[in-house]
């Protein structure tokens, strides 16, 4: 360790610090693997990676896994977002497989469930729609048209509460992430209305805490009155819970999407938030060098290779928010010898985080020589580790943004919606109009990577498939499903 300097400690013996040796552990374990590895250590395995998924699928699940009974949706996004990502593609059978095992999920009410005759629940109903957005098709029996769509809407009708957030299920709890899995399908399956988003930006924006980043919900505050939109005060609206990665991707991504159908007046607080305070507290999370770069989830918590994508997923986002980095403090590439590969990175420009660190980190801490990848050294691999560490190196690799170019090309393509796809589920729902629905497809389906910006810790060889910073699909998946419900062809 003579080249890292471990984190400080006050030796007192308190509860915190008995928690402070785990973090020394940590912190051991990967310098020892930074000072072992060698230029073979830069390389991602995919065939291991391929091989531990392929087996997960084809194979069954470990026992262990039977915890998620409850998630098996999840399960297959997991894995086939993963090999997406790292540029495999699928036969007609397995497609064919994977749909009908989805669409045995769905729900007669609507929304699908964990599993089959399982309650609809909103995770699980993204993963399902995902799954389907990967494997599906607009064939007749893609899938894509066997989602019922007027059930889903009614069934996310149901669960809406009046301070404009989403319980996660019936009888369930409002969660920052329901709300992002809700936006999502929504945005994806064009089932966006004025009724559906009312109040919802105002409840995200009242999650941001303190430190800047987002909890799981806030307490709702209502007049004397019964409780409705009408009676809800302004405040007090405190967060429930500490700022949080995998709440705050979830925040930034949900008000993106509500951005295009809900803007927010105030031109000097971005739709009720505090950007350059999010900003501050994100990249305050990219942990010490001796930590090799990772992220951490919250505040004093150890580093996890999930939250390379709950966090470093943040920052394509931050940018496109913040006009750029003309904005925010920058962060210069570490360019010392311990720095690994550097020569790939020359002349690469300041950006909002130090992108080769968190390549170098995932590519030395996350990757299991069994396959797959983990939370860090000690923890076994699994599937829900494997996507989201490729999903952060797939953000760490590209730069993907918004374009001008991108914009007008789909605005010039636009193709007038049918007049059937218009009109209302129930009569007394309202659908926005076409022009906010084009918003809403344009802001989504013009993120397009920027090639030239691509920086590849270890070489070009460890390329993966860039990742839509919103839906965590490629892009060619995410202009599939959304050209099919969008009637266009961009």
């Amino acid at each position: 360790m003579g080249r890292f300097k471990p984190s400080p400690s006050d030796h007192v013996q308190t509860e915190t610090s008995i928690t402070q040796s785990v973090q020394s552990a940590t912190e051991n374990a990967l310098a020892k693997l930074f000072e072992q590895c060698d230029a073979d250590r830069y390389k991602i395995n995919r065939n291991a990676h391929l091989n531990f998924t392929a087996r997960l699928i084809f194979q069954g699940f470990p026992r262990r896994y039977t915890s998620q009974d409850a998630s098996q949706p999840w399960l297959l996004f997991w894995n086939f977002q993963a090999l997406q990502t790292l540029g495999i593609s699928f036969d007609a059978s397995n497609k064919e497989r994977a749909i009908a095992t989805i669409l045995r999920t769905q729900h007669p009410k609507g929304g699908f469930g964990g599993g089959p005759a399982q309650n609809a629940h909103l995770l699980s109903n993204y993963a399902a729609v995902c799954t389907l957005a990967i494997m599906g098709s607009s064939s007749p029996d893609g899938g894509w048209d066997q989602i019922d769509r007027k059930a889903m809407y009614e069934w996310f009708m149901s669960l809406k509460e009046p301070d404009g957030s989403f319980l996660v299920c019936h009888h369930g709890e409002v969660d920052m992430r329901g709300i992002y899995c809700l936006l999502v399908v929504a945005t994806m399956l064009n089932l966006l209305t004025p009724e559906l988003v009312r109040g919802l930006r105002e409840f995200v924006a009242s999650c941001q805490t303190y430190e800047g980043g987002f909890s799981a919900a806030s307490q709702p505050y209502f007049s004397a009155s019964p409780p409705s939109l009408e009676s809800l005060l302004s405040s007090p609206r405190p967060p429930l819970g500490e700022a949080h990665g995998g709440y705050s991707y979830c925040a930034l991504a949900s008000l993106i999407l509500l951005e295009a159908v809900d803007p927010h007046p105030n031109p000097t607080k971005w739709m009720g938030i505090d950007v350059k305070r999010l900003y501050r507290w994100a990249i305050s999370l990219q942990a010490l060098h001796i930590e090799l770069g990772g992220f951490r989830g919250r505040t004093n918590k150890l580093v996890d290779g999930c939250y390379s994508w709950w966090l470093g997923g943040l920052f394509p986002m931050l940018a496109e928010i913040m006009g750029g980095v003309q904005d925010a403090p920058k962060v210069k590439y570490d360019e010392s010898p311990t720095a690994g590969i550097t020569d790939e990175w020359a002349g690469e420009e300041e950006c909002l985080f130090n992108r080769q660190a968190l390549q170098r980190f995932i590519l030395i801490s996350s990757q299991s020589e069994s396959g797959g990848l983990r939370d860090k050294p000690g923890r076994p691999s699994d599937a829900y580790h494997t996507l989201y560490n490729l999903s952060g190196l797939s953000s760490a690799q590209h730069r993907v943004r918004r374009t001008a170019k991108q914009k007008e090309e789909i605005i010039r393509k636009w193709v007038p919606l049918p007049s059937k796809d218009t009109q209302v589920f129930d009569d007394h729902i309202v659908r926005f109009s076409e022009e906010v629905l084009k918003n809403v497809f344009v802001a989504s389906m013009s993120w397009e990577e920027d090639e030239p910006a691509s920086r590849y810790v270890g070489g070009a060889a460890n390329r993966l498939n860039a990742t839509h910073p919103i839906f965590d699909l490629t892009t060619t998946v995410t202009k599939g499903i959304m050209n099919h419900f969008y009637h266009q062809d961009c």
